[in-house]
């Protein structure tokens, strides 16, 4: 049996060959066109400008007058006048003695007795503490011994501190209130002394001064029966009722 078709004429025979080429074509198209950059471009407008005739413009010179220096004035000839004064008072020069020994002089020796040497006695100032003293400050009006005399000097202490408390009016007003502690110092003499305080206000602080310094003078604290100075704090307390 004859075929009735050419085998040349067979068209589907390299068809997988043309699907290929087709396929890597478009794969090239398309990357080109994925990886193909675009730049914007700006439009700029140039203009041009063209001149027919040059204009030339004439500027006037300007002279400015400057007056000349007036002249340096005239210097006054000094004429020099030299005196001839006549040596009338003698001039006697001072001779400035060495007060330095060499080895001719002669130094006078002599003997200095005790009894020549004058001798200034310095009194020390010694404070020991209240707590630590042999014999505590007397108030006025304690008596007995050492411990009696000091729970009295505490107790004066206290009664004199209510018979003199005045709270400050211009600290009431402005409702100011704290506790204030006072320091001071018993000489020798039994003076209170040195009063310093420490508190929340000037104003109970000038307050709290002013009420030990109405102390009155004590017999001074003793120590080994030497008068001492002694130091004593004591609080105050300012309190609005």
């Amino acid at each position: 049996m004859e075929l009735k078709k050419n085998p040349k004429a067979n068209v589907g025979r390299n068809s997988s060959l043309f699907f290929a080429v087709g396929l890597n074509v478009m794969l090239l198209l398309t990357y080109i066109g994925l990886e193909h950059k675009t730049y914007d471009k700006e439009v700029v407008k140039i203009d041009l400008l063209m001149l027919e005739t040059q204009i030339d413009e004439d500027i006037p010179v300007t002279t400015i007058d400057v007056l000349p220096p007036p002249p340096p004035p005239q210097q006054k000839a000094v004429s020099e006048v030299i005196t001839i004064v006549e040596d009338v008072v003698d001039i006697e020069e001072s001779v400035i003695q060495s007060t330095e020994i060499g080895q001719d002089d002669i130094i006078d020796e002599r003997e200095v007795g005790i009894e020549d040497v004058a001798v200034e006695e310095i009194e020390e100032d010694i404070e020991v503490p209240f707590a630590l003293i042999e014999k505590v400050p007397q108030f006025p009006g304690c008596t007995g011994n050492n411990k009696e005399l000091r729970a009295c000097f505490e107790r004066k202490i206290q009664e004199h501190l209510q018979k003199h408390f005045r709270y400050p009016a211009a600290a009431a007003e402005l409702n100011i209130d704290g506790k204030v502690f006072v320091f001071f110092l018993i000489d020798k003499s039994g003076n209170v002394t040195k009063v310093k305080s420490r508190g929340p206000d000037q104003l109970l602080e000038t307050e709290a001064e002013r009420i030990i310094n109405l102390l009155p003078k004590m017999e001074p604290g003793k120590q080994r029966d030497i008068n001492v100075s002694v130091p004593y704090s004591i609080p105050i307390n300012f309190q609005l009722q």
